[in-house]
This record gives C-alpha cells, sequence and structure tokens, in this order.
C-alpha cells in the first residue's frame, strides 16, 4: 500500500539557494505541513538523491539514482525504498534540453509513457540568454494528456517549486515519480542558471 503523503493534488518544493555545499528539499502538502525532507551531498559524481520523511532523515521513502556517471541525456530510476520496487525512471533529453528543458517519463520497464517539457521554446530561450528571473513552468503528460503542472515561483534566495496534480483526475501519473522529477529540476536544472 503506496504510503498517504504522496496522495496530496498540491506540493511546493523549497530549496535554500544559499546553502554552501549539496542542497536540501522540503516538501509542503497544500496546508503547508511538511511532509518529505531531501537532502543531496556535495561533490558526487554519481547523482543519488533519496527523499526521506523529515529531516531527522529516520524513514527514507524514495531513491533516485543517475544511471551512468556522466552523461548529457542521464537516465534517473526512482525506486521506492520500502520495497525496493522501481517505480520508474526520468530520463533527460540531452541536446533538445539546451533549447527547452524536455524529460521522458518511464514506467517501470523503461517504456516511455509521457513527457515533461517546459512551458514554450521562445520563454525557454529568453530564460537562458536574457534573463534567469523568469520562472519556469513545466506540464508532464501521459499518452498526450496534461497530468501535472509544475510552477516555479520568483525569488533569488529560495526555489519554490508548485506541482498540481490536480489535472491527473484518473491518477494517471505515480505521484512519487512526479516528486522525483521536482527533485531533479532543482538539482539538475538548477545547475544551468
Amino acid at each position: 500500500m503506496q504510503d498517504t503523503r504522496f496522495n496530496h493534488p498540491k506540493y511546493l518544493v523549497r530549496r535554500k539557494v544559499m546553502k554552501l555545499f549539496g542542497a536540501a528539499f522540503h516538501i509542503y502538502d497544500p496546508s503547508e505541513k511538511l511532509v518529505f525532507y531531501s537532502k543531496m551531498k556535495a561533490f558526487k559524481l554519481k547523482e543519488d538523491i533519496r527523499l526521506f520523511e523529515s529531516e531527522n532523515m529516520n524513514e527514507e521513502l524514495l531513491l533516485i539514482q543517475a544511471r551512468q556517471i556522466i552523461d548529457f541525456s542521464a537516465a534517473y530510476d526512482v525506486f521506492d525504498s520500502k520495497t525496493g520496487q522501481k517505480v520508474g525512471a526520468l530520463r533527460r533529453k540531452g541536446m533538445k534540453s539546451l533549447i527547452r528543458d524536455e524529460w521522458i517519463i518511464l514506467d517501470n520497464s523503461d517504456l516511455e509513457i509521457g513527457l515533461i517539457k517546459e512551458d514554450s521554446t521562445a520563454m525557454a530561450l529568453v530564460r537562458r540568454f536574457a534573463t534567469n528571473l523568469i520562472p519556469q513552468k513545466f506540464a508532464a503528460e501521459i499518452h498526450g494528456d496534461v497530468v501535472a503542472t509544475y510552477k516555479q515561483n520568483f525569488n533569488p534566495f529560495v526555489l519554490k517549486l508548485t506541482i498540481d496534480f490536480s489535472p491527473d483526475t484518473g491518477n494517471r501519473f505515480d505521484r512519487r515519480l512526479g516528486i522525483a522529477a521536482a527533485l531533479l529540476f532543482g538539482a539538475i536544472e538548477g545547475r544551468q542558471n
């Protein structure tokens, strides 16, 4: 049975930008209660992101792990830490993501089921070449239907990303995979800016 903390329609992901080494993410439910915590170690050759139930890090819930050390089109497997089962994977579209960020959503058998992409090519170009002060927006699609949106809120000191799963009325997008995507946006995409 899946943890009920993964059943909320919306989440707020926060990352302090002014952290000296590594990154720490706090994830809140709609009532602003902390439901998850993730701390990334600095200077790791291979990404290894873990999601915990709180800052005390007693109970690990998810493991997000890069398949290779250096890969421009990196794939990240997402595992349920309690069962050890693979939830799915997210693969960055390498060259395409230079212009507009895109991630392929894979199921637990590595079959492509969807795509997460930045809002528009024009806005992506403005963000990359003119100013990074324009917040990013993403839409997640499963078989062509929008199942979640990600919206970065402007704040130069704290990354705030709102995840909205309410378009997914049929529960087709595993929330664990959706939250893993938000952590990757904050950790991987955040290095571009």
